[in-house]
């Protein structure tokens, strides 16, 4: 029988609609701020909904060396930066580190639609042209969704395994549990995990539009991503970056590494249903946490926190929770959705929301759902739903779930960590 390895989490990386740093983004989310607001990026005057969750302030000079920047779709620009920041808060300084022992250090790293906006701009510099196909030469390696954990090893030289996941809007909580598989069956001593997106472009919004997906709330922005509300009409798209550092616990105490949690198990499953749309009765949703929670020899009875995946639509909202009573019965496990303050940040939302989850069990708060002015009558009743404001309370297991078009299902279960 293969021993397992215990896994835990020394390191955080954020760039997010509500603060480009882990601490002002924790700051924001128990405040319960909002990030959303009327669109930038492009001109949204024949579009149906007009405003999103942006990114608000990032530099990338303060990352990337400017001659450098060319080379990289904006998705990349903010992997290379929430790394960065994880590698950094790990005490990890990897130039400094023996090259055999940067064979096990690897990077899995996720995104749903990769370079999304360089595509598009190069195909409308094609079609505005003469028809001679003068594209960037850089275009393909800024498009493709693998090249941001190719980036992350080229720059840190490291030479573990290195690959993208991509199960849609799951893609980076699937990063983080197969960065954790990696470590713990021992092929590798460190990961670099977590995802990025930057999908808030004219296609990506206009395609969500047509199918029906996102909140047209326009008149009210910061109120728009309201999860379990009765009046809510659609997802909120956001953008960012989420990054962690899995490490081998037992790597992590010989350098004397702080530690922010475990990480103790992960479970992935499919709703086998719809392109789009959820399992009516929360089937996928039901699979992957008891999945996960077999994987990390608990009971139900233990989560004290879910982490909801919930997008602020009418069917996957109810759909979730359904699969949440199923599984936790009359616990009175507490749940929020803070995608009401994120947006959905797509790819990148399984390793934002990962950061939620350490950094609850970090101050023992659990973040609220805000927006939420009348509960969907089809949710469940007796479900612990926190609304409103963070609350304050013991934390010891945490899940997260998340889920993506194609019925792809993941849910991670992180542990307070206790030497």
């Amino acid at each position: 029988m293969l021993f397992m390895k215990r896994v835990v989490i020394t390191g955080l990386g954020a760039i997010t609609p509500l603060g480009n740093s882990v601490e002002e983004f924790w700051n924001n989310i128990v405040a319960g701020k909002s990030g959303a607001a009327p669109l930038t990026k492009f001109d949204t005057s024949k579009f149906k909904t007009k405003f999103g969750c942006e990114v608000k302030g990032f530099e990338a000079t303060d990352y990337i060396e400017k001659k450098e920047i060319k080379k990289y779709d904006l998705y990349t620009q903010y992997a290379i930066a929430a790394s960065d920041q994880a590698i950094k808060d790990a005490g990890l300084d990897f130039a400094a580190m023996p090259e055999e022992e940067r064979y096990e250090v690897g990077v899995i790293w996720a995104s749903g639609n990769g370079g999304i906006g360089t595509f598009e701009e190069q195909l409308k510099e094609y079609h505005l042209g003469d028809g001679t196909p003068r594209f960037s030469p850089y275009l393909i390696p800024k498009m493709i969704v693998d090249i941001a954990a190719g980036v992350i090893s080229i720059r840190n030289k490291l030479y573990g395994p290195n690959y993208a996941t991509v199960s849609a809007c799951a893609s980076s909580n699937t990063a983080i549990i197969n960065a954790f598989d990696t470590i713990r069956t021992g092929k590798a001593s460190i990961m670099v995990a977590g995802g990025s997106e930057a999908a808030i472009t004219p296609s990506s919004i206009g395609g969500f539009n047509a199918a029906q997906a996102l909140s047209k709330r326009n008149d009210d922005p910061e109120g728009a991503s309201r999860p379990f509300d009765k009046t809510r009409d659609g997802f909120v798209a956001g953008e960012g970056a989420g990054a962690l550092i899995l490490e081998e616990l037992e790597h992590a105490l010989q350098r004397g590494a702080k530690i922010y949690a475990e990480l103790v198990g992960g479970g992935m499953a499919a709703d086998a249903y719809h392109l789009t749309g959820t399992h009516p009765d929360g089937l996928g949703a039901y699979l992957g946490m008891t999945k996960a929670l077999k994987d990390a020899g608990i009971t139900a009875d233990q989560v004290d926190y879910v982490n909801a995946h919930a997008t602020s639509t009418e069917l996957g909202d109810v759909s979730e929770l359904l699969g949440v009573k199923k599984v936790f019965g009359d616990h009175p496990v507490a749940i929020s959705a803070t995608k009401s303050m994120t947006g959905h940040l797509l790819g990148a939302a399984g390793a934002v929301e990962s950061l939620i989850c350490i950094l609850a069990l970090q101050h023992d708060t659990i973040p609220a759902t805000i927006n939420v002015t009348e509960l969907d009558e089809h949710i469940p009743e007796g479900l612990n739903i926190i609304r409103g404001a963070s609350v304050q309370q013991p934390l010891t297991y945490v899940l997260n779930n998340t889920f993506g078009f194609g019925g792809h299902t993941a849910s991670s279960i992180f542990k307070k960590y206790t030497p």
